[in-house]
Formats: structure tokens, C-alpha cells, sequence
């Protein structure tokens, strides 16, 4: 009856029913409102003095984005302790988030305006090699459960940046920023409580609708970028194929709301992914741009969930400089 894990687990169990009854991630996204309306309103003085523009913007959030997700997955992750299982495949996700990261940022740093910066700090090789050793033992130091997790993670790390340096030019960034948003959500839905997202398998409407809502951005950039307007499914065969695939979807958000399993939610995000495909490919042609804006409106509700505000601010600047729209009424085809 005094058995000290029973108390402790008392005390877990009480802490994260509280905290479940108000998503901490929500209310700082509410308290942090009037930052995001003073990026939207001061948007253009920002840019200027960033020398950012339509041209580069997207790799720029891009990058800042998969640099902070991979900080934040060395950083803010919890201890292994609190996980309920003992098996978990949790170091091999989050060392497949950083070897994709690793990957991009590989590929893609000498892009960021402080490369003259950083190359005059390389000509300092002790300075070099230390902050090397500060990296790496960062990444290493965030998964100690195991001998061989320090490894992994440095390993996955260390791999990442020496072939992003190769295949630089054939990374896209909408599409492995997507990637790494998707894979992150899908870490933070395995193991809510290493994230400090929810605990014991109980998450409220409000982390739910926001997971859903990932999903379907995600899920519809994956589709406008990889899939044509064609104009070749008859209008009375796209009507009956479209319902279907309707009402699956809809299955599947409510199965994923009852459940909150993860293999469902990769089902729900294919089926979603299926019933874009099959809109875009019923149309002759797409509103010029939308996935650059829905991929904006996808790390906006990325910075949400994880509880990074820079990451929404920065969709808030990339969805100025976007070219006006109503962005409903370009999408909802979609639907």
C-alpha cells in the first residue's frame, strides 16, 4: 500500500490530469498573440532589415525552422523515465529527425547571410574543432538512457551533414522542411509525455484538432507539389470517388480521435493525402502558389505545437511576402 512507485505514480497521474485540462501550448499561443500581430504589422521593416525577399525567404525559414525542430528535439525532450513502456522505438524516431535535419542544414548553411562570418571563424581551428565537440556533445548528452543512444544520435548527426554537403542541390525545402515537420508531429503523437505534449495516453480535443490540422497542411503540400492538374476523371466519376474518399477521411478522424493511435494517424494523413491527389488531378489547373501558403500556415501551427514562437513568426513573414489571395477560396478545391 506505501510502496514508494505507487505514490510516485499518484503523483504523475494527478500532476498530468491537471495539466491536461489546460494545454500549456495552447494558452502560449494565445499569450504570445500580440507578438505574431506585431510581426504581422511590422513584417515589412523585419524583412528589410533581414534582406529577406521572395527569392530566398523560403530557404531561410526553411532552415531556421529544421535548425530549431532539431534543437528542440535535443533540448526539450524529456527524460526516457517518464515513458510507461520500457521498450520504445523513440531514439530510433528522433535519430531519423536528426539525421534528416542534419541533412537539410547540411546542405543548405553556407546559404545563411553570417557564412562570410562563419568562415572567417573556421581560420580559428581550435575554435573550430571545440565548438564541433560542443555540438556533438549536445546532440549526444540528450539521449542517455542506453550506452548506445550518445552513439546513435551522433552518428545520425554527424551523417547527416557529411551528405547534405553532397546532395546539396537536390534538396527541396518545402518538401524536407514538411518531412521533418510531419515526422516531429508523428514523434510528439508516439511519446506525448517525453515532449511534455499530454500524459498517460489522454490528450484533450484541443491537442487533437491541432494534430489533424498538421496533418491535413502536410498532407495537401505533399500534394500540390508532387501531383499535376490534369483534367482527366470525368465529373461523374469524380463526384462518387470524392464522397469516398470524404467519408473515409472522416472515418479516420474520428477513429484517430477515439483512439489517438499513431498508426491511424498516418492512415488518416495518407487518406488525406489520397483525396487532395485526387481533386488536383480532376482540375486543369491550381491557384498559382497555395502550397507555398498552406506549407506557411503548416510550421505556423508546427510552432504551436511545439511551443517555439519564432517558428510561427516566421510563417507569419513568409506568408507576407505570398501574393494576396483569399486563401479559402484558392483551397477549398481541395476539399
Amino acid at each position: 500500500m506505501f510502496d514508494s512507485s505507487i505514490i510516485v505514480q499518484s503523483a504523475i497521474s494527478a500532476f498530468n490530469n491537471a495539466a491536461l485540462a489546460a494545454p500549456a501550448f495552447f494558452w502560449w499561443a494565445i499569450l504570445t498573440m500580440p507578438l505574431f500581430a506585431m510581426v504581422y504589422f511590422c513584417g515589412g521593416a523585419f524583412l528589410d532589415r533581414l534582406g529577406w525577399n521572395g527569392r530566398n525567404i523560403q530557404e531561410r525559414v526553411s532552415l531556421i525552422t529544421v535548425i530549431f525542430t532539431l534543437a528542440w528535439l535535443v533540448f526539450f525532450g524529456g527524460n526516457y523515465n517518464v515513458l510507461r513502456d520500457g521498450t520504445t522505438v523513440l531514439p530510433f524516431v528522433i535519430a531519423a529527425i536528426v539525421f534528416v535535419s542534419s541533412l537539410f542544414i547540411g546542405g543548405n548553411l553556407e546559404r545563411l547571410s553570417f557564412q562570410k562570418k562563419y568562415s572567417e571563424i573556421r581560420k580559428r581551428k581550435l575554435f573550430t574543432v571545440f565548438m564541433w565537440i560542443i555540438l556533438f556533445a549536445a546532440v549526444g548528452l540528450s539521449d542517455l538512457h542506453t550506452w548506445w543512444g550518445p552513439v546513435l544520435q551522433m552518428g545520425a548527426f554527424g551523417l547527416g551533414l557529411l551528405m547534405g554537403k553532397r546532395i546539396k542541390k537536390e534538396i527541396s525545402p518545402v518538401a524536407l522542411t514538411s518531412l521533418v515537420v510531419f515526422v516531429t508531429t508523428v514523434a510528439v503523437l508516439m511519446q506525448p509525455e517525453f515532449f511534455r505534449f499530454g500524459q498517460l495516453g489522454a490528450l484533450t480535443p484541443v491537442h487533437l484538432i491541432f494534430l489533424v490540422l498538421i496533418a491535413l497542411m502536410v498532407a495537401a503540400v505533399f500534394a500540390l507539389r508532387n501531383v499535376k492538374p490534369r483534367a482527366i476523371i470525368r465529373y461523374s466519376a469524380f463526384i462518387k470517388l470524392k464522397w469516398l474518399a470524404r467519408f473515409i477521411s472522416v472515418l479516420a478522424i474520428a477513429l484517430f480521435v477515439l483512439t489517438e493511435s499513431v498508426p491511424i494517424f498516418l492512415g488518416m494523413t495518407l487518406m488525406f493525402f489520397i483525396s487532395f491527389a485526387m481533386s488536383i488531378v480532376h482540375e486543369k489547373n491550381v491557384p498559382d502558389r497555395i502550397d507555398e501558403k498552406l506549407f506557411a500556415v503548416a510550421i505556423g501551427l508546427f510552432g504551436v505545437v511545439t511551443t517555439m514562437p519564432l517558428i510561427t513568426a516566421l510563417a507569419v513573414l513568409y506568408w507576407l511576402v505570398l501574393p494576396r489571395g483569399n486563401v479559402w477560396q484558392q483551397s477549398k478545391f481541395l476539399l
